[in-house]
């Protein structure tokens, strides 16, 4: 039955988180764009067990439509005001809602829409029933299978750079031609938040694609583990190995959490080897390499190495430039350059703190209500991560500038004018401004040139940035090099 007033129950809604909301500019940012598409009620038979026997029960299944303007927005409302929407939707709605969220892919394009289920996993927001993960204990119809993948983490919003082509190929390779057993297992590894979950969920996500009726199933090993203590309490192993024995494509994220667990590890190698033996794909991610694994059988290990090996490093520059740019994209937003290129010179860790800092310098300017400028990055970079401290100056730009052209520093600081020298004094001059703040005739007095030579270098150098790759990419070297 669809329910008509869907809108002024929405306002109830709006009301009473307006009511309980510290400011109006909070509600005014988050919550004032959110409209309503729909609020629907149904009856849906479900089967208990009573004393043994199976009962035949009505229960409403509600499900609420919200229509937000991104991504960043459902992101937003599931980390920073769970607790109040699960109150305001449980006062309006009901219990047992299940929330569903659609936004624009591409800001302003309708036709790049998609609808997703709230993904909140403690299923706090309204209470909602979020799909189960896979239960390996019931018997499920293919319809019904749930590969626990995320739309977010395609192939499509995955950016690639150096620290991470090589693991894309081979994960697109399968993608692409799941029959193909060439890398089974894949064996994906790197420190956290450098996009491996994004990654191995890729794959499962075009191999639906192309077979919709393939059986993908994306876990984590922690959950892995706690179905198959489950399973075990209650006797039903033998229920768990039919189960994942029945996948065609087993993507387990974070397996180091197995670590001693000898009866879990023991478990997952019979299952590998029976996936495995019948052509079916597997794979893994981890915090380190095979070779480095503690806490596990040595029969394991081996396994885990029959496939291949990809490692994704912390991405490069060249790389968080690309992330950065991508995330604005996608949360509709225009990063002015200066920012994208602070942001991506100081937060170089991992991915995941990059997409956090966009995040959080939305937030800042939309309770400031004012522009995203470097000046409010600024701050907002300080709070996320920890920024070097130790102060660069400008003996560290002329060593770091000279070892990667392979010259004596000193010739730097002479007359000679040829071409490889010269550039590379221009390079200093150019990062002296920019790294170390130094002033244009101080920058003069240093090298024995003047304050019009040294306007001309950093104006050159900034000028050829854009357009010379080579030059960006000695730029970008040097700087990693200093920041090391």
């Amino acid at each position: 039955m669809q329910t008509t007033d869907h809108k002024q129950l929405w306002e109830q809604c709006r009301q009473f988180i307006a009511d309980n909301l510290s400011s109006p500019q909070q509600f005014a940012a988050w919550f004032e764009p959110i409209q309503s598409l729909k609020f629907d009620v149904t009856e849906r038979d479900v089967l208990e067990t009573v004393d043994g026997t199976p009962v035949s029960r009505k229960i409403e299944h509600k499900e609420l439509w919200l229509l937000l303007p991104s991504q960043f927005y459902q992101e937003r409302l599931e980390t920073t005001y769970p607790s109040l929407m699960d109150v305001a939707i449980k006062k309006v709605y009901g219990d047992n809602v299940v929330l569903y969220f659609k936004y624009p892919l591409v800001n302003g394009q309708a036709d790049s829409s998609v609808s997703v289920r709230s993904s909140d996993q403690s299923s706090a927001i309204a209470g909602s029933v979020k799909a189960a993960p896979a239960n390996p204990f019931v018997d499920q119809q293919p319809k019904a299978f749930d590969s626990q993948l995320n739309p977010r983490y395609n192939f499509e919003n995955y950016c690639s750079g150096n620290s991470n082509c090589i693991a894309r190929t081979i994960a697109e390779s399968i993608a692409n031609d799941p029959s193909n057993k060439t890398f089974n297992p894949l064996f994906v590894f790197g420190p956290t938040g450098v996009g491996k979950t994004h990654l191995i969920q890729a794959v499962g996500i075009r191999i639906k694609e192309h077979n919709p009726q393939a059986r993908v199933l994306y876990v984590t090993a922690r959950l892995f583990q706690s179905q198959y203590t489950a399973a075990n309490h209650k006797g039903q192993i033998n229920n768990f190995f039919h189960f994942y024995q029945s996948i065609d494509t087993l993507i387990i994220d974070d397996v180091q959490d197995l670590a001693g667990k000898p009866e879990t590890q023991n478990t997952f190698f019979h299952i590998f080897n029976q996936l495995h033996q019948n052509n079916r794909q597997i794979i893994l991610s981890s915090d380190c390499a095979p070779s480095e694994m503690d806490g596990f059988e040595a029969r394991l290990l081996s396994r885990f190495k029959w496939g291949a090996s990809a490692e994704l490093s912390k991405p490069d520059i060249e790389l968080r430039r690309k992330v950065l740019i991508k995330k604005a994209q996608q949360d509709g937003l225009e990063l002015p350059e200066d920012v994208i290129e602070y942001v991506a010179q100081n937060v170089t860790d991992s991915i995941r703190e990059l997409e956090g800092v966009v995040v959080s310098l939305v937030a800042h300017a939309a309770v400031l209500n004012c522009d995203i400028t470097l000046d409010l990055a600024r701050p907002v970079v300080a709070n996320a991560i920890r920024i070097r401290r130790s102060q660069v100056n400008f003996e560290m730009v002329t060593q770091a500038v000279a070892a990667y052209f392979n010259l004596d520093s000193d010739v730097l600081f002479t007359k000679t004018r040829k071409r490889e020298i010269s550039d590379a004094r221009q390079i200093v001059m150019y990062l002296a401004k920019k790294l170390v703040g130094m002033s244009l005739k101080k920058i003069g007095t240093k090298l024995g040139r003047t304050h019009a030579t040294v306007i001309y270098a950093c104006r050159n150098i900034e000028e050829r940035l854009p357009i010379d790759k080579e030059l960006r990419a000695s730029i970008d070297a040097i700087q990693e090099s200093i920041g090391k």
